[in-house]
């Protein structure tokens, strides 16, 4: 069998699609190599998170030191894949740090701009916390102060969000753009990262917590990293920035799942209000994502720009 023809979508020779775009629908990349790459990588990252053998819960601060720890090496580690993997014609025309995300051009719009993007996703929830007086607990500097010194909340708005995406983005997409278009490349990393989630069965089911519970959560929970992943996914591939994701990721972690109890909780006139609110962010959002993620504002030449 190992001389048929070879599969052409598979092959690592050009294919000319006769238009002169960056790529010129060059595969760099067989897709076995790729996504099993990527595959390799998510378990590296999700097995690095339970090479210690703890009695703790995964909020105690010995447990948060390891995987603090545990991390640190699978970033360090990861980015060997992308070096030891990518195409020599791509590595011609950028370094590794580039196709990674890490540039400087278009650095300011990719800091602020997918942020304000998802700031106006949650215009919900942020108006429920504007008037639930959260915001100035926010205003106080020793709220940060505090913050900045606490372990689990280091682990949600740093730790996680940072070695997720440099991990999951930054070096698995990379690798998938080199054999699939960008619309199918974003899928992949985030089922990924969806099923990266899932570990949180074994944790929650030694904490004791019935069974179909932990099931029905942990699908919810699979579910929406999914979706989050996609969207992560999208800024990533759209700005060629390793920051826009990383920013939005620990936006989204800081603000968690909407609280739609709190908003039922409410008074007839501003639970009206909110659920307004809630809309209008949901649909700004889908009206301004395409406009707000246009490549030619991050200076985004990188070799899969041409095809979005």
């Amino acid at each position: 069998a190992h001389h048929e023809m070879p599969d052409p979508a598979h092959s690592p020779v050009a294919i000319d699609n006769g238009d002169d775009s960056n790529r010129d629908g060059q595969i760099f990349l067989p897709a076995f190599i790729s996504v099993g790459a990527c595959f390799v990588i998510a378990v590296i990252y999700v097995a690095s998170l339970y090479v210690w053998n703890s009695k703790h819960d995964r909020d105690h601060p010995s447990t948060i030191k390891r995987r603090f720890f545990s991390v640190s090496v699978v970033m360090f580690v990861a980015p060997f894949f992308v070096i030891g993997l990518t195409s020599e014609a791509v590595l011609k025309r950028y370094t590794m740090w580039q196709i990674m995300g890490f540039r400087t051009d278009g650095l300011f719009t990719a800091t602020f701009v997918p942020l304000l993007l998802t700031m106006v996703l949650f215009l919900g929830p942020l108006s429920v916390q504007l008037t639930s007086g959260v915001w100035r607990i926010y205003s106080e500097p020793m709220y940060w102060v505090n913050a900045v010194r606490n372990l689990v909340w280091l682990r949600n708005h740093l730790v996680a969000p940072l070695s997720e995406e440099f991990t999951f983005r930054a070096c698995m997409v990379p690798l998938l753009l080199q054999t699939f278009r960008p619309s199918i490349a974003m899928l992949i990393t985030p089922l990924l990262f969806g099923l990266a989630h899932l570990h949180h069965i074994k944790e929650r089911l030694q904490g004791g917590r019935p069974l179909q519970e932990v099931l029905i959560v942990s699908f919810f929970q699979f579910f929406y990293t999914t979706i989050f992943g996609i969207y992560s996914s999208y800024l990533f591939v759209r700005s060629g920035h390793f920051i826009a994701p990383f920013i939005v990721h620990a936006f989204c972690n800081h603000m968690g799942f909407p609280d739609i109890q709190e908003v039922q909780s409410q008074t007839d006139h501003k639970k009206y209000l909110f659920i307004a609110s809630y809309v209008l962010g949901l649909v700004g959002w889908i009206a301004l994502l395409p406009t707000l993620t246009t490549p030619e504002w991050y200076a985004n030449d990188l070799f899969w720009a041409a095809e979005l």
